[in-house]
């Protein structure tokens, strides 16, 4: 199912789902980030996903990143709430969801990268080298709150 991000886009198709979904900044000893080029929309994202029912926030966390990615994580916070009606991902089959994504801190645990059905590469990246990277602006705003230490308290917006 391919995927198309629309942020502060008058043309936007108008929204007819909200999902609760997480995203998580992951970061090696070395300080580099862990990133997915996503399948559906051919952009670097964080990894993450869908909230499904039965399990907690920080499980779909853990679960998320490790079918996205090979990596087992820890989750140790909350980054941010991110919810801004002006970006909607319009989904092949008619579906057009308002983000709704919670981004988290988490580390690392264990296992290896590999890719899965929604990536097509999985790396660790130094911040130095995002800006070689193809990142939508709403992932770009996640990773920059999830890099700045000195942010005293979650984004909401």
């Amino acid at each position: 199912m391919s995927r198309i991000d629309y942020f502060n886009d008058p043309a936007a198709p108008t929204a007819n789902s909200v999902v609760p979904s997480v995203t998580a900044v992951v970061r090696d000893p070395e300080g580099r980030l862990l990133l997915i080029h996503k399948v559906d929309n051919d952009l670097w994202a964080l990894p993450g996903g869908g909230h499904d029912v039965g399990e907690s926030i920080a499980e779909t966390v853990v679960r998320e990143v490790a079918e996205e990615t090979g990596i087992d994580v820890r989750v140790d916070g909350v980054i941010g709430l991110y919810t801004d009606p002006r970006h909607v991902m319009a989904y092949s089959d008619g579906e057009v969801r308002q983000q709704f994504s919670i981004c988290f801190h988490a580390h690392p645990t264990g296992g290896s990268l590999r890719t899965s059905e929604e990536s097509k590469e999985v790396r660790w990246v130094s911040p130095a080298d995002l800006d070689s990277l193809t990142i939508h602006p709403s992932m770009r705003l996640r990773i920059s709150h999830g890099l700045d230490d000195s942010r005293p308290a979650p984004y909401i917006g």
